[in-house]
């Protein structure tokens, strides 16, 4: 049997994640412990690195 074709999926709202700041393109917050190669992940209640696990709790 033939495969089915795939539609492409929509796209996300990827470009609303980056911020510009003069000359430079940058995304959300860094992990302070891994460096500037790394993101940290945004959710309700904290942040959180999830490459060593560092998190932060964030004042309500």
């Amino acid at each position: 049997m033939p495969k089915k074709k795939t539609k492409p999926g929509l796209s996300t709202n990827k470009y609303s994640k980056y911020k510009i700041n003069g000359d430079k393109l940058t995304k959300g917050k860094t992990c302070p412990k891994c460096g500037p190669a790394v993101f940290v992940a945004e959710h309700k209640d904290r942040i959180g690195c999830g490459r060593c696990g560092y998190t932060e709790k964030i004042k309500q």
